[in-house]
């Protein structure tokens, strides 16, 4: 049930969740959700794959905004 116009946390996470694994892409994100504000969080494995994923979260309704704390798992490199 919506407040207003807000629509409750616990919907938005679900409708991020969903709309995140439609992305295809196989990073480890968690999303967190207050008060209509979406929280990323995770390793990515390339730089590349942020935007999609901002994108993704930023498209469900009722989202306010999208902070981005996730980071980039650093490729192992062999000499």
């Amino acid at each position: 049930m919506a407040i207003g116009n807000q629509v409750p946390d616990k919907t938005l996470l679900n409708a991020v969740n969903k709309k995140l694994l439609r992305t295809g892409i196989q990073a480890k994100i968690t999303a967190t959700v207050k008060g209509g504000y979406v929280v990323l969080n995770g390793a990515l494995q390339y730089e590349n794959q942020r935007r999609t994923v901002v994108r993704a979260a930023n498209q469900v309704s009722g989202v306010r905004q999208v902070m981005d704390q996730m980071t980039v798992q650093p490729r192992n490199q062999t000499y």
